[in-house]
Order: structure tokens, then C-alpha cells, then sequence
């Protein structure tokens, strides 16, 4: 192990940053697999000579190199006890396209989607997708040679791959790229005259021609490694790949190292820049032709006719997936194309110039299918509809991860990969091989491909479950050989499938791999342990046998789960890495940093790592927790974003909760906490009040009194309370009726809006009622006053159980304090008070939902609102995209005829409650304004109309642009005729 001497000493060549803190370490000890462990160090370098030097350091020091991009790999491969060298930050430049050769050169670190955002503008395309592609990298995607749903027509990443630059192991730069057979023949003799004075480089060229030119060689890589009919293989180094070319394989490919570095998972070299070759834009139309069949193996047979129509992509959904989607909320929505209870259903998209093209294409394959006695259902699904149907067929990851308790859907055989011709039939034979060790799995994915992903249910924790992790795998390994396929379609071995590699390939090119990984790395630096040498593939995983959950008691209440396991839902997917070009909310504070350490799965992390391996009697009193929480700004993306459904926000509020039992509170929270009280106070004097914080040197004093930033603006009060008006307000009496929820930023803040809710309401012709209640524990929440938070939910649940119903629904203007009723409520009250809390939720909305629901109802029309044209900017609230929609602020704004409402692709605005007033997150809490918000709302004309329901969001676009944003309820009152 290198001690920390050294470590520090090499922090101070960097230009970039080297963090070997407990922290750091803990955060890259797991990627997406079953793996963990603790690496030496982390280094985000900055520069060429930044990775020079840390690959120098590592072959001085006994060390080793991990290359890693987001992290996303399913099989450990960035998983070591080495130095993890993080090129996601910055080395994530576009470097040229050149639209005429049809090729981009790119650094590591660019995201697969960012860059066929930029390669759109140039009418070129990337194909390789995997389904990690929002923050997927390039660097990994060569690493992994990954592929996705389309590789039926644009195979893997290796055959898009035209040159690299990179490191050596002895520091060297080099590049590689395709060489003429001539030429090849000039560089060996050159390399071969020089002899002991020869460079790594030319060593490597001679070398490996050395290995390839042997007939013996030649004939055990031909007989032993998969059949070269699979489109997808990665079964460790592509030395198949490398004797296609010339000057071994007559008429091959030029010989290019490039076809041996993709797929070697960082094992070789050090990428730094790639050039890749790209395509022109697919054809623009697409139609999904979705068979429905009795059995998936009725559907792997379809497949076979579906293949002869060259589609785009070939992709199973069986029915499991079929079955769980009927009671999820959000994906009930997409199966409107499903008839009965297909046993599968294999979704075929097909591209071309018109509809009438791919019309007949389906007409004949349907045909073709139902003549083979194949399938009884065939509709065909265009236009937006068809991002629904993939969403159904990506629900299967996300509903097995949602599993409650230990069990979890084990990446260990989910990679599989045969000639698609023998995919019935291998199948067939996986299924009775889980049968006999009573295990199920859900099929899905790259039917035509030859590669279905299975992920068995199995406990990690149990001493049972780890040897059935192992069994699973080795009589998988063999019955994966008898078809002559590829344990690895696209995720890689890593040090899941590196122990079988040589029951893949032989004996013999075993030690021809070995003899590679020599070669290129002869001090054995390079991501060491996966590919060749790979310990036991049960070892050094995240959970050890016999494993005890330890009981947690929380004020939260986690259903038929404790918050570890709630924590243990992160399965390291990494959802959380994508870039706010790639639109959602999770995760602000990672957008803004692009670090790991503010993501949502780093929180996971760092949870799941102390509340499993703590000594403490209090599992939560850690300072290194609170500190990668820091960041996250409760926005409760995460609650929709994450496929786990991996609630952060709930877990710190816990945690603080947790935390502050051993360490008090700080003041500062307890202020923000009772935020309502002190209104309450300074409601008696609001001038004095308004005196101090509207005036910017007294507001400066005050704010760092209190800790918060002293350029930040802070929320007036309003001279008279919005419960104090409404006491005098003579209202409409009508049959229509409905309660107002008077939040605490209503009541003291917003008065004017809350005013001209009702106002609205009434002039529509509805008759406001504001209930007996107390404040919504919103403040407290945010920052862990639980018990405090707890005590008002059991107030209002108990005040308002009886009073709202169906017939009058409660509903509410800001949008973090009405959405508290329906997502902390039921998991904070009184075990007596749960089934009312859920029965209440139910009735419990939002004004623009409200609003919606009514004009649905053919309550509130068109008619009673202007028809001037107007153009209304929509920002959402956080809470708002999480646990509703914009869908129903849309729809409200829309009301008046000629209102057009663009909704901003923003994520969270930055405030997040009182986050971005604090001292320490303001500069944070603008980065994050400025990723989309800010820009957006300057480029707008005066006369646009910004709409935003958030105190908070409204607040931040003040602060960040000048310009004032409306509450949908104060535009729709202005444009009442």
C-alpha cells in the first residue's frame, strides 16, 4: 500500500487534484457491479502530463493505474486497489468533426449523448447506445466496447474506433491507428533492427506480430474463441479481431491496434483522445411494430423473421416485465398498446424515408409471422408514442432494482451472448438450468442481437445466496461455450467473467492473452486483475456471506424496508451523471460540479458504507456522511430520476435527524426551522422587519449574523398576514366549494398571491374555505427536525382527516409545502395515523392540478379568459416534476386561447428552500441557476410572461436575472376578461 508520504508529495505535481481521504476512497471502491474495493487513491487529472505522471508514479511504487469515466461498469472493472483516475471532469472536449469524412476526434470524458447533440448540427450520428448513453463515456464506451438496441445496424463501439492517443505504460505518448500492410512490414523491420534500443511502442508492434503470425496460434484463436456470426463479443482481448486484418487474413481490414484496445477495459494503455467514425443521421421515420406472442421462446423465433426486414432494432419485453408494469403508476400509462397477457412481446422498430415505406414493411412481416404460426397481436405504434413503448421496455431494470429487502436482481449472467439463430434454442436450455436452482428471471432486451439480459433474484447477504452467485455463473460459463458464444455481449468481463475467460477460449490462448497483457504492460500497472489473472469471481464483493442487516429505528418510516436498504436500492447505475443537457433534475449539484462526490449515488454510498461498517452506537454520528450530504439540495429528483426510486432527500432529512441526536442542532437550522414562528413574531412589526433586510447594508450585517450569504436577498414581509385578509374577505358562496392549505410562505410572505388565488377561484365560481391547521413542517424537514416536523403532520392529518374529501379537495399554492401531505406525511405520522394520511393524500392538490382537474371536469372554460396572444416561459418546482408533473401547469396556463406555453428544460433553479441562502452553498446555488434557468430567462423578451410556483424558484430568478416570475394563479387572474 502506498503510505501517505508519498501521496502527498505527488498531490503537489499535479495540476489537477489527488484525494486519498476515507471519503474519497469509499466513493470509488463500487461502480454499477456486485464489487467493492477500497482504492489506494482517486486522481481527477487536468492535464496529458498529469496522466503521465500518475502512470509513473504507479510503475516507481508498485502501484497501479484504474481508468475510469462515470463509473457505470457492470462487472467490476473499475473496481481495484489501485490509484482510480477520474477523466470525467475535464477531459470532455469535442475536438473536431469533420462532416465530409464522416469522423470526430474526441477527449475520454465526452458523454455519448452531448455528443450526438453536437454531431445533430453537422447532420451525423454516433450509433452505439448503450442505455447508460446520458452519461456514458467514450473513453468507457471503448473500454467496454459497448453497443446497445441498435447494433443490428451499427454493431459495437470497436467498429467505429479509427485511431487512438494514449500512454503507455512507460509514460510514452503513441498513438494507433490503421496501417497498409506495407507500411506495417516497414514499422516491423525498423522495429526489429533496433532490437534492445527498440521503444515500448515498436516492442509492442513486433511483439504481438510475433503472437499472430504463428499458424498454431491462428488455428487455436479460430477454433476456440466465439463464433465470428455474433455480432456482440467481448471475451477478453480481441486477438479474433486482430487476425482478421491484414497481413493475416487475405483481403481483411487494414491492422489496427484500436480493434485489440476496445474491449480491453483499460488494461493496455491510457487513452487521451479517440477518433471515431460516425454516420449520417438515421432515416427520420420510425414505426414500432410490437408482435405479441404466447412464449418468449415463440418470440425468439419471430425474431429470426424480424431480422430479415433489417430493422433498427429487435428488443423482448416478456411477462414479467408485462405483469409489474400493470400496477405501476407511471407505466401503466405505457402499455396502451398491449392486448390480453402476451406472454412476450418483441418490439421491432423500423426506419425509412416515409410511413407508407415502413407500413409495408410491417404489413409484410406480420404477415410472414402469422403464416409461421408466430404471434396474435401486431399493432404498429408511431410518432411520440413510441418513446412510451420504450420506456415499457426499459422498465424491467428499474422494477427489479425497486425490490424491497436484501434480494436484489444480480448482474452475474445478464451479458450472454450467442448467433442469433441459436437463441431459442440456448434459451431454452438457460431457463431449465435457473429452474433447477430455483431461480427466475426476467427477460429482456437485444433479441436481435443474440442477446436476451437475464438477472436472477439472489441475496448476496446469505452464505446461500453466494454460492448460488457462483453456480449460476459457472454452469451458465458452460452451456455459453456449447453454443460457442460469448459470456460478454457488451458489458465486459471485468473481475465478474475474467475467471472464465479461459474455460471460453482454451488453455492455450489463455496464455496468449497473458503473453498480451505482458507485452503492453510489462510492469503490470494498467487496471491489473481483470481480463487475465482475475481472482475468483465470488470475492471482493459488496456483500460478504452471512452478512447481517443491522435494525435501524428512524423517525421516517421506510415500507417493508430500513433506510440501509433504502440505501442499498442504488445500484450504482449512475442515472445521477447526467448533464443538464440531457434534461431532469437529479442531480443539481452534480450538473454544476460534475463531481462524483455530489452525486446521488455517492450519497447512496456513504450512507450504505457507515451504516453497514460503523462501530459506533449511533451508525449516523459521522462526519463524513454530513459531508457528502452537504450538497445535495433536497430537491427530490432523485425520488423520480433515479430508476431505483432512491429518495435522497428523505434519507438526509433522516440522517440529520440521526446526525443531530449526538451533535446538537446548529442554530442556524433551528432559525430556518422555525421560520413560521419568528414570521409569526416579526408579523407584528413587519416594518421593522422589512426595514433591516430591505436595506442592503443592514441586510448584509444581518444575513451573516445568521450565516447566510450577505449578497443574497431575502423574502419581505407582507404588511398584513394572508389569514388576517381573508378574515375580512367576503368571498363567492357556491355549491362549488374547496379548502385553501395556508402555507407558512402564503401566510407572511406571498400574501398577495395567496390573495389572488382566491380571488381567482372565486371569480371562476368557486367558494374557498380555509380549514382549521397548522403550519406544513416544510422548514423542519429540511433541515431533519423530524420530531418537530412529525408532531405538525399528526396535527394536520388529524385536523383535516374528517374535513377534505373527494366532493372538497384541500389544496394548496406553494408547491414544497401542499406536496408535503402526499410524500413525507404518510411516512412521518402516527402508525394510527397512516391510513388517513393516505386517504388524505389522495385529496390533496395543487392549484394548477386542481385547476387541470377541473377543466378536465368541463368546470372552468376557455371562454372566461382573454384571447390576446401572450407567450408564457414555464419553470417547474422540483417537488412538482417529482411527485406530479408540469403536465397539469401546462394545461392550466394554456387556458387562455392564445397563451403559448414553452416549458423551460431547467432541473432544480439552485434555491432549493433556504439552501441557496446559505453562506457556504450561494456561489453553488447560482452555478446551478446558470446551467439552463438564467440563460433562458435573459434571452427573453420583456413582454414574455415567466411563470414559475416555487417562493424559492421565484426568489432565485429575481436574484440570478432581474426579471420577476409569476405564480400560474397570478397569470391566469390577469388574463380574466
Amino acid at each position: 500500500m502506498t503510505n501517505h508520504n508519498l501521496l502527498a508529495q505527488l498531490a503537489t505535481k499535479l495540476e489537477g487534484e489527488l484525494h486519498y481521504d476515507t471519503v474519497m476512497r469509499t466513493l470509488y471502491a463500487t461502480d454499477a457491479s456486485a464489487y467493492r474495493e477500497m482504492p489506494t487513491a482517486v486522481a481527477i487529472p487536468k492535464t496529458i502530463n498529469d496522466i503521465k505522471t500518475l502512470i509513473n508514479f504507479a510503475r516507481e511504487n508498485g502501484s497501479s493505474i484504474i481508468p475510469r469515466t462515470a463509473g457505470t461498469s457492470l462487472a467490476g472493472q473499475v473496481v481495484g486497489n489501485g490509484i482510480v483516475v477520474d477523466v470525467s471532469k475535464n477531459f470532455t472536449k469535442i475536438l473536431e468533426v469533420n462532416k465530409e469524412e464522416h469522423w470526430v476526434r474526441v477527449q475520454p470524458g465526452v458523454v455519448r449523448d452531448v455528443l450526438n447533440m453536437e454531431l445533430k448540427k453537422h447532420g451525423l450520428f454516433f450509433g452505439p447506445e448503450t442505455s447508460t448513453a446520458n452519461r456514458a463515456m467514450i473513453g468507457g464506451m471503448v473500454g467496454n466496447n459497448s453497443c446497445g438496441s441498435n447494433s443490428v445496424v451499427y454493431g459495437s463501439t470497436r467498429e467505429h474506433v479509427m485511431e487512438v492517443k494514449g500512454i503507455l505504460a512507460d509514460g510514452s505518448e503513441v498513438e494507433f491507428k490503421s496501417h497498409a500492410s506495407q507500411n506495417l512490414a516497414d514499422l516491423l523491420a525498423s522495429a526489429e533492427k533496433k532490437n534492445g534500443t527498440a521503444t515500448l511502442s515498436e516492442k509492442i508492434y513486433r511483439e504481438m506480430n510475433n503472437i499472430l503470425i504463428k499458424p498454431e496460434n491462428q488455428a487455436e484463436i479460430r477454433k476456440e474463441f466465439p463464433k465470428p456470426t455474433i455480432e456482440r463479443r467481448n471475451t477478453g482481448y480481441a486477438l479474433d479481431m486482430l487476425l482478421n486484418c491484414e497481413p493475416f487474413t487475405e483481403g481483411g481490414k487494414p491492422f489496427n491496434f484500436c480493434e485489440l484496445i476496445s474491449g480491453s477495459e483499460g488494461t493496455l494503455c491510457f487513452l487521451t483522445e479517440i477518433k471515431l467514425h460516425v454516420n449520417d443521421m438515421p432515416p427520420p421515420e420510425i414505426g414500432l411494430v410490437c408482435g405479441h406472442f404466447n412464449t418468449v421462446d415463440e418470440s425468439l423465433r419471430a425474431n429470426l423473421i424480424a431480422l430479415k426486414y433489417k430493422p433498427s432494432a429487435s428488443e423482448l419485453m416478456d411477462h414479467y416485465i408485462l405483469e409489474c408494469t400493470k400496477a405501476n403508476k407511471e407505466h401503466s400509462q405505457n402499455r396502451f398498446f398491449v392486448q390480453g397477457d402476451p406472454g412476450a412481446i418483441l418490439v421491432v422498430e423500423l426506419r425509412g424515408t416515409s410511413h407508407a415505406e415502413i407500413e409495408a414493411k410491417a404489413i409484410a412481416m406480420e404477415a410472414e409471422m402469422r403464416a409461421a404460426g408466430l404471434g396474435y397481436h401486431f399493432p404498429v405504434v408511431y410518432g411520440a408514442d413510441t418513446k412510451k413503448v420504450w420506456d415499457l421496455r426499459k422498465a424491467g431494470l428499474g422494477l427489479l432494482s425497486n425490490l424491497p429487502g436484501d434480494e436484489k436482481a444480480v448482474a452475474v449472467i445478464e451479458d450472454t451472448a450467442v448467433d442469433v439463430n441459436d437463441l431459442p434454442d440456448f434459451i431454452r436450455e438457460f431457463n431449465e438450468i435457473l429452474d433447477k436452482n430455483n431461480l427466475y428471471c426476467v427477460h429482456y432486451a437485444h433479441a436481435g442481437s443474440g442477446e436476451i439480459h437475464l438477472r436472477p433474484i439472489i441475496n448476496l447477504k446469505t452464505v446461500e445466496g453466494n454460492k448460488q452467485f457462483r453456480l449460476i455463473a459457472e454452469e451458465i460459463a458452460t452451456l455459453v461455450k456449447k453454443f460457442n458464444g460469448s459470456l460478454s455481449g457488451e458489458h465486459g468481463d471485468g473481475r465478474l467473467r475474467g475467471e472464465f475467460i479461459k474455460q471460453m477460449v482454451g488453455e492455450h490462448n489463455y496464455g496468449l492473452m497473458k503473453e498480451v497483457k505482458r507485452i503492453w504492460d510489462p510492469y503490470n500497472i494498467f487496471n491489473p486483475n481483470k481480463v487475465v489473472d482475475t481472482p475468483p469471481m465470488d470475492t471482493f464483493l459488496r456483500y460478504t456471506p452471512g452478512q447481517q442487516t443491522p435494525d435501524f429505528e428512524t423517525t421516517f418510516r421506510f415500507t417493508d424496508q430500513n433506510i440501509l436498504q433504502h440505501a442499498e436500492q442504488c445500484n450504482g447505475s449512475g442515472d445521477c451523471r447526467k448533464t443538464h443537457l440531457s434534461g431532469g433534475t437529479m442531480c443539481p449539484s452534480y450538473m454544476a460540479t460534475r463531481n462524483e462526490k455530489e452525486t446521488t449515488r455517492a450519497r447512496a454510498n456513504i450512507l450504505r458504507e457507515f451504516l453497514t461498517h460503523s462501530d459506533k452506537a449511533n451508525r449516523f454520528n459521522h462526519e463524513e456522511i454530513k459531508e457528502v450530504f452537504d450538497l445535495c439540495l433536497a430537491c427530490k429528483g432523485c425520488k423520480s430520476d433515479c430508476p431505483s426510486n432512491v429518495d435522497v432527500a428523505k434519507l438526509k432529512m433522516e440522517f440529520l435527524h440521526q446526525y443531530y441526536k449526538e451533535n446538537g442542532v446548529p442554530i442556524r437550522s433551528r432559525l430556518v426551522g422555525n421560520f413560521s414562528k419568528l414570521s409569526g413574531l416579526f408579523s407584528y412589526i413587519p416594518w421593522a422587519y422589512n426595514l433591516v433586510f430591505d436595506t442592503p447594508a443592514l441586510r448584509k450585517i444581518a444575513n451573516n449574523i445568521v450565516g447566510f450569504h450577505p449578497d443574497r436577498t431575502m423574502p419581505l414581509l407582507a404588511k398584513k398576514t394572508f389569514k388576517n385578509w381573508f378574515k375580512s374577505h367576503e368571498g363567492t358562496k357556491t355549491q362549488r366549494k374547496v379548502y385553501l392549505f395556508v402555507d407558512e410562505f402564503t401566510n407572511y410572505n406571498d400574501v398577495e398571491i395567496g390573495m389572488t388565488a382566491v380571488k381567482l377561484l372565486n371569480r371562476l365560481g368557486y367558494e374557498v374555505i380555509v380549514p382549521n391547521h397548522v403550519e406544513s413542517g416544510r422548514p423542519q424537514l429540511s433541515k431533519g427536525l423530524l420530531n418537530d416536523a412529525k408532531k405538525l403532520a399528526n396535527q394536520n392529518v388529524s385536523l383535516l382527516r374528517n374535513v377534505v374529501s373527494e366532493d372538497i379537495p384541500l389544496v394548496g399554492i406553494e408547491p414544497s409545502a401542499i406536496l408535503t401531505f402526499r410524500d413525507e406525511y404518510p411516512d412521518l405520522v402516527d402508525e394510527n395515523l397512516l391510513e388517513d394520511a393516505k386517504k388524505l393524500a389522495q385529496n390533496v392538490f395543487m392549484m394548477e392540478e386542481f385547476i387541470a382537474k377541473e377543466i378536465d371536469a368541463k368546470r372552468i372554460a376557455k371562454s372566461a379568459f382573454t384571447t390576446e396572444k401572450r407567450l408564457v416561459k414555464l419553470h417547474g418546482h422540483c417537488q412538482q416534476k417529482s411527485l406530479s408533473s408540469l403536465v397539469p401547469a401546462k394545461k392550466s396556463l394554456s387556458l387562455p386561447s392564445n397563451y403559448e406555453v414553452q416549458i423551460i428544460p431547467s432541473g432544480c433553479c439552485g434555491m432549493a428552500g433556504s439552501f441557496g441562502y446559505e453562506k457556504e452553498h450561494f456561489d453553488l446555488s447560482n452555478q446551478v441557476g446558470e446551467l439552463v434557468l438564467f440563460p433562458t430567462i435573459r434571452q427573453q423578451a420583456d413582454d414574455v410572461i415567466i411563470a414559475a410556483s416555487g417562493t424559492s424558484c421565484r426568489h432565485q430568478i429575481h436574484d440570478g436575472t432581474g426579471r420577476t416570475a409569476k405564480h400560474a394563479v397570478e397569470i391566469l387572474f390577469e388574463a380574466l376578461v
